[in-house]
């Protein structure tokens, strides 16, 4: 068996890449390293093939396709603030890119494809737990693409059969996480800090809650999702539980330093994975306590990471506030 991952050297794609050689699959990773790390597949032993190339600009790379049985579609910018300052970049990525590699996977006749879409289409969501029938309510570019993305995947299945299926990641997060993007970047942020012994950098007062989940049980989703028989599905991704950032600061354990509240962020994001149990059968394993356990074991990774203080995120964080901040004023 054949798997093409496109973003395999990044957090996610990097995981799902050891998920699969484990079980027998040759892998084949498309990624620019723009956000993925070589060093995130170092430790590979095994059949695994990686090609560096930008899914938004049509290449060679294409050509892989042609030998693949099943296609997951990580790669993708996502970053809040640079998609508001150059949303260019971020459609060229998200939505050509992902149009790129639908129709590669089309015309090569792939028999499974995945799309890994974002809970941060729901915007800010006044249901929870949060179903896939949600209004769509995306509040920045990057969020927008990726929805854009997920409606690409479902006009192919429409259109030309494609055998694909989406998979709405919640707050993704475990080794190899960043210090910045969507997935991962507030633990980041946080060991960095804590390697550093400088304070956590906790946005408004801490009491917004978020739908933590480790990274081997959405990889686990990934498979299940290629290995099921649905079509068409879109499927939310959670832990079944939502936690507050003081509970992780808590369980983290270190000084805490309260930064301004940022605008278009949900005070609470908390997935309704019924659908998933039910017709994927798949359902989380990792708690919050074991998944904290497991990166505090591994929080060397960090020690290169950028450390984050409340005057570099206000100044990275400028141009959200100059954006999205007049939406709250109105």
């Amino acid at each position: 068996m054949m798997s093409l991952v496109t973003g395999g050297a990044g957090f996610v794609g990097s995981h799902l890449v050891d998920a699969l050689l484990e079980v027998g699959h040759e892998v084949i990773v498309l990624d620019n390293f723009s956000t993925g790390r070589r060093q995130n597949l170092e430790h590979v032993n095994g059949p695994l093939e990686i090609i560096e190339c930008d899914i938004g600009v049509k290449g060679d790379w294409l050509a892989q396709f042609e030998r693949v049985d099943w296609v997951f579609h990580l790669a993708a910018l996502a970053d809040i603030v640079p998609s508001i300052v150059a949303p260019e970049n971020y459609f060229r990525s998200n939505v050509v890119g992902t149009m790129n590699v639908l129709e590669a996977s089309r015309r090569a006749e792939a028999k499974r494809f995945v799309y890994v879409a974002s809970s941060s289409s729901y915007g800010i969501p006044d249901i929870f737990p949060t179903p896939e029938d949600s209004p769509i309510d995306p509040q920045y570019p990057y969020a927008l693409t990726k929805h854009m993305g997920e409606e690409l995947v479902q006009h192919w299945v429409q259109v030309y059969g494609l055998p694909a299926l989406s998979l709405r990641f919640f707050n993704v997060y475990g080794p190899r996480s960043r210090t910045s993007g969507t997935y991962g970047a507030v633990f980041g942020v946080f060991l960095a800090q804590k390697l550093a012994g400088k304070p956590f950098t906790v946005v408004g007062d801490g009491e917004q809650t978020r739908d933590f989940t480790f990274v081997t049980d959405v990889v686990n989703a990934l498979i299940k999702a290629a290995s099921s028989n649905s079509v068409g599905g879109v499927f939310n991704v959670g832990s079944g539980a939502t936690v507050s950032v003081n509970t992780l600061v808590n369980l983290l354990g270190g000084d805490v330093t309260y930064i301004p509240k940022r605008p278009g962020e949900p005070e609470c994001t908390f997935a309704d994975i019924s659908r998933i149990k039910k017709e994927l059968g798949w359902a989380p394993q990792v708690s919050i306590e074991e998944g904290v356990k497991k990166l505090l074991e591994q929080i060397a990774y960090w020690e290169l990471a950028p450390v984050w203080t409340p005057e570099t995120i206000s100044e990275a964080t400028k141009d959200w506030f100059r954006y999205l901040g007049k939406k709250s004023d109105t």
